[in-house]
Parts: C-alpha cells; sequence; structure tokens
C-alpha cells in the first residue's frame, strides 16, 4: 500500500475526527527552555519533511540546524531527538536512570504487551533484565563453555561453504542459521540443521519482523494507530508473533515433561524452574508464561538479526576491500597459523580486531536506537523535558559523529589503531547503545563476531562472482528497523 496515498485520502477524510481526537500537547509550550525544532503542520507534524525508510538520516541533517537536542513531531507523536556522542553519553550514561524507559510505540505494545525484556516497562523490565543476565552468564555467556559451541558452528558453517566448491552463491541463508544457532543453543539446549524446515520458518518469521518494523506502513501506524485496519504490515507483523508464540508454547509444554532441576538444560528450563519456584511462594511475580514468550522472541530475535548481518555485512566489505581483507589473512596466518582461533587470540591480532569494529561502526546495524523515554521531568542540556517522553538517541550520529571519527563516512579500519598499529578502544564505539538499556547480549556477540570472522577469513577468501568487480558492489543498507546489506551473491576461494 503506497503510504503517500495513505495520507493524502484518508487522513483529509477523518481530518474533522483526528483533529478532536488530537492528544494534549506533552509540552508547556509557554515555557522558554523547550528544545527547539522544526515548524509542524496540522495533524502531519514534521511527517511532510521525513524519509520514512530512513528516517534517522533526515534526523541527522535537521541536528545540523537545531543542535544536537531538538524535538519534532510525527502525526500526534511527540520526541526528543539526541544526536552526537557526547550529548548522547551525556543522557544514557551520566544521567541513566532519567532516560532508562522504553518509550511507548503503537506497534511494541501491540506485539509485546509490556512483557519480555525489550520492549518491556518499569518492573517487569528490571527483573527479567536480571534475570536475564544471570541466566546467559550461567550458559557460559563470556566463558569458554560458550566459546565451544561456537567453533564448532564456525566448523559447520565451513564445511558448508565448502561444498559450493568457489562457485557463486548467496550466503545470508547459512549464515544466519549458523549464527543464530548460538542463541538457540542456549534458549533451546539444542541446535538445528541449515536446512531444517521449522528452523527456517523461525528464521523467516524473524527476518520478515524486523524488516516490517521499520517500513513506512509500521512507521504511519504508530503515529495514526487508528488506520490500521487499513494496514497490511502490523497484520502481518501480528500473526508472525502467533506463530513464533505457538512455537515457544508446543516448546516449553514438551520441556515440562522432562523437567529436572538438577539437570537445566537450557534457557527456558531455568525460566520454567523459576516459575515453580514462585508458584510454590504463592508470588504474583513475572515468571508467567507470557513473559517467557515474550523473553525467548526478543533473545532469538535479537540473538540472530544483528549480528547475522553484521557478518554479512563482513563478508560484503571484505569483497570491496580485497586489500584488507588480505591484510586480515596474512595476520591470521603470522599469529595463528592453521588452528582453529580462540577468543584468546584477539591479542594478537590487532589490526584483525580493529576491521571487527570497524565493520560495526560502518554497517551501523541499528541506526535509530531502541526508543527510550524519560522517568521523570529532566533539565538536560539547558532544555526542560517532560517525563515520558519519547527519546530518539540516534546511534547512527555517534557511529558518524564528524568530532569522533577522522573519515566518518568511510571505511577505515585504521580508526581502531594507533601510529604502531596496536588496536586502540574508542568512546564513541556505541553500537550496542550504553547506559541501563544496552544489549543484553553483547559480549556473547563481541565472541561470535571476532570467532566466525577469523575463521571464515583464515580458511577463504571471498570475491565477486565471475562477470562482476568490486565496483559493482551496492554498500546501500536495506530498509528495516535495521539496516542488513542488500542480498548479494559471493564466491568462497579455499585459501591454501
Amino acid at each position: 500500500m503506497d503510504w503517500t496515498g495513505t495520507i493524502l485520502t484518508l487522513l483529509l477524510f477523518i481530518f474533522a475526527i483526528m483533529f478532536l481526537l488530537k492528544k494534549g500537547s506533552s509540552w508547556n509550550n509557554s515555557c522558554p527552555s523547550l528544545p527547539p525544532g522544526p515548524r509542524t503542520i496540522p495533524i502531519l507534524g514534521n511527517l511532510h519533511m521525513m524519509d520514512l525508510k530512513r528516517p534517522y538520516r533526515t534526523m541527522i541533517e535537521l541536528s545540523k540546524k537545531y543542535g544536537p537536542v531538538f524535538r519534532i513531531k510525527l502525526g500526534f507523536q511527540e520526541m526528543v531527538v539526541l544526536t552526537g556522542y557526547e550529548t548522547i553519553k551525556e543522557a544514557l550514561v551520566n544521567q541513566a536512570d532519567a532516560f532508562s524507559e522504553r518509550a511507548s510505540i503503537p506497534i511494541f505494545e501491540d506485539f509485546a504487551k509490556g512483557f519480555g525484556l525489550i520492549f518491556a516497562h518499569g518492573e517487569n523490565w528490571k527483573a527479567m533484565r536480571r534475570f536475564t543476565l544471570s541466566t546467559l552468564r550461567d550458559y557460559g555467556m563470556g566463558r569458554k563453555t560458550i566459546e565451544d559451541k561456537i567453533i564448532e558452528e564456525c566448523g559447520v558453517l565451513t564445511k558448508t561453504i565448502k561444498t559450493y566448491a568457489g562457485k557463486p552463491f548467496e550466503i545470508q541463508t547459512v549464515m544466519t542459521a549458523a549464527v543464530s544457532n548460538i542463541i538457540v543453543s542456549i534458549l533451546l539446549g539444542k541446535r538445528y540443521d541449515y536446512e531444517d524446515a521449522t528452523f527456517l520458518r523461525l528464521l523467516k518469521i524473524i527476518s520478515e519482523n524486523i524488516h516490517l518494523s521499520g517500513t513506512p506502513n509500521i512507521s504511519l501506524y504508530n503515529m495514526f494507530p487508528m488506520l490500521g485496519f487499513l494496514l497490511d504490515s502490523p497484520k502481518k507483523l501480528m500473526n508472525n508473533r502467533k506463530e513464533f508464540h505457538d512455537f515457544i508454547q508446543t516448546t516449553f509444554i514438551e520441556y515440562l515433561k522432562n523437567l529436572d532441576e538438577n539437570d537445566q538444560r537450557s534457557f527456558i528450563d531455568s525460566f520454567l524452574i523459576r516459575q515453580r519456584e514462585e508458584n510454590k511462594k504463592m508470588t504474583n511475580g513475572y515468571f508467567h508464561n507470557e513473559n517467557l514468550k515474550a523473553l525467548s522472541g526478543n533473545l532469538f530475535g535479537a540473538g540472530t538479526e544483528t549480528t547475522g548481518s553484521t557478518l554479512r555485512w563482513a563478508i560484503l566489505l571484505m569483497m570491496k576491500y580485497p586489500e584488507i581483507q588480505s591484510k586480515v589473512q596474512e595476520e591470521i596466518a603470522k599469529e595463528i597459523g592453521v588452528r582453529q582461533p580462540r577468543t584468546e587470540d584477539r591479542t594478537k591480532l590487532p589490526y584483525t580486531d580493529a576491521v571487527i569494529h570497524e565493520i560495526q561502526r560502518f554497517a551501523d546495524i541499528v541506526p535509530t536506537n531502541l526508543p527510550h523515554a524519560t522517568t521523570m521531568d529532566v533539565t538536560f542540556k539547558g532544555f526542560f523535558i517532560p517525563k515520558g517522553m519519547h527519546i530518539v538517541p540516534l546511534l547512527s550520529s555517534v557511529l558518524h559523529d564528524e568530532s569522533q571519527w577522522e573519515k566518518p563516512y568511510q571505511f577505515y579500519p585504521e580508526h581502531f589503531l594507533d601510529s604502531e598499529g596496536k588496536f586502540v578502544k574508542r568512546d564513541a564505539f556505541m553500537p550496542f547503545s550504553a547506559g541501563r538499556r544496552i544489549c543484553a547480549g553483547e559480549t556473547l556477540a563481541k565472541m561470535e563476531l571476532f570467532l566466525f570472522f577469523t575463521s571464515l577469513l583464515q580458511k577463504f577468501t571471498f570475491q565477486t562472482p565471475p562477470g562482476t568487480s568490486k565496483n559493482d558492489l551496492d554498500l546501500t543498507p536495506e530498509v528495516g528497523f535495521t539496516t542488513p546489506p542488500i542480498p548479494y551473491k559471493t564466491c568462497a576461494i579455499p585459501c591454501s
């Protein structure tokens, strides 16, 4: 459906109704300390000036005129946008408590209903985050137990890639499946074959929902929820949600049959045992089935999409910049040889580590960040922001901050190297966000990126298919809530 046509026809048709339903402004317009912003027009707010496919680009342009803290209005949805490293660090780290709530966005409220982790609020979020972090650690996040699982999956992935015998293939399916198997091993205590029909369907659901969440149709729904009955995307997203929750429901019913408190096999086991303990205490707590289904979906999706997309960017960028690929392979060959790379090798591979970090920075996987909200009235950078305000801490503006990066819009691994070629940390490296809502799986994702990337570059040289060159490669990201690369084919040539 053409969202522009919808706005021009349907919004005008119900103009009077929407005007009556218009929310009272959250702002005291007589207050002189409000963040600045562009002039709005009735009903649409600032919608007319936004690139709804890539709204972060419009926001960055607006920040050049209105500064690092400004306000916009999309339909009836008011928000404050924060841009640049210093501003976002001040909000998410230095004033973490004030900016730690999750904004109430219609599609996310429909989808999560306040349960799980990513889109949860208040005490439910705190309880689920504590449980998630402690349980992920119990199942080896950041330790050798999970490292061994990743290395095992690296072996399966490389064997699968070898079957293509250097011929062109589309890497998305096998790469996504390999990465997803790591979080699946934690959630379910098992792995799936890459051709498994159930597994492929789950991966498709996750991919579709993340794509749909960033499309103009969903943006339109978030601005004008009363138009939901006219839009297909919200319905598709909710149907996918039901299908995934049905799978989880069936799975944990099966797990209940063999549940043993002394032999916990998976994240779901740990949740069900905690649920049983809470029930014995007769507490009306948070360990109920709706939280389990939402939490499982959060971990499955986040643990699959962002890392898988980053690794797909990695292969694409190695084809685009073969001289960088060669330098990575030379360093791996010199420092590791033919043995399997381990996480402890990271310090021996400063250039490789720099390339991985630069891939994450350049890929800019979650450019708008997940939406935050204020927990209290706050004075920030001299401006008044009321409690409950929707906050957009624009991660893309941090990863491309011209005051922090020498070449912010180029792929430049030297961002993470000093003059002697040693790896250096950069404070403005925030692909996992920061503060209270920082990605719970950051440690796991870093381990996966290092082990998958080094294992693949140790065994293969990735080239463009015959008849194409690196100049033909398109670095334009796809449209969606995350920004994976446009699907491409590669040739994986075994290293001699």
